[in-house]
């Protein structure tokens, strides 16, 4: 029994001592935080190429319409027209909702701060307002797109989707892009 004892407690001392697999032990500690890391940029990074994307299609657009290139849009000519430009963005059509307000810049009238967004439980309901424009009238354009998180059940996306207190996003997050114009005076009136 007392070799044993003995035994055993060398193979401890030797065990304790050994210092092979430690770099093992580090990187099994240190690889999923930094793995992580990398996902949460990489998710955020789609975040924003998304966004840049919507707002250059609505900038776009909305110099197409100043100009008079494109007298009174209608929701479906506004939505092919920001997503022909912002092509990254993931069903774009579908997804894309559009509010186009004409606004009188003496009489000012605070907006509904709550944007028109798609609602994924009726994806055909028409939430928009497209109001006709018309020479040196002031306009507000307000675009949202809903996009799902690539990664929804870790990191960043895991947050977006757990902090969205909205019943219409179905695990999506909603992505605003706000523009005011005035339609050129000398566009002709069609």
């Amino acid at each position: 029994m007392i070799n044993f004892v003995t035994s055993l407690r060398d193979c401890i001392r030797r065990f304790g001592r050994d210092e092979t697999g430690t770099s093992t032990i580090e990187f099994v500690l240190v690889f999923p935080m930094f793995f992580g890391f990398f996902l949460m940029t990489y998710e955020s990074g789609m975040i924003s190429a998304n966004h840049v994307m919507l707002e250059r299609g609505v900038d776009l657009t909305v110099r197409e319409i100043r100009i008079g290139n494109m007298p009174n849009p209608d929701r479906d000519q506004l939505r092919a027209s920001i997503c022909e430009i912002a092509l990254i963005i993931p069903n774009c059509i579908t997804q894309l909702e559009i509010e186009l307000i004409r606004t009188d810049p003496l009489n000012w009238v605070a907006f509904d701060p709550q944007v028109r967004c798609v609602d994924r439980g009726d994806i055909d309901l028409d939430n928009s307002i497209t109001d006709s424009t018309a020479n040196n009238q002031l306009m507000l354009i307000r675009a949202c797109v809903r996009i799902d998180p690539l990664l929804p059940t870790t990191g960043l996306g895991k947050a977006i989707v757990e902090n969205n207190p909205d019943p219409a996003a179905n695990g999506s997050y909603a992505l605003i892009s706000t523009s005011a114009f005035v339609v050129e005076p000398f566009r002709s009136e069609t």
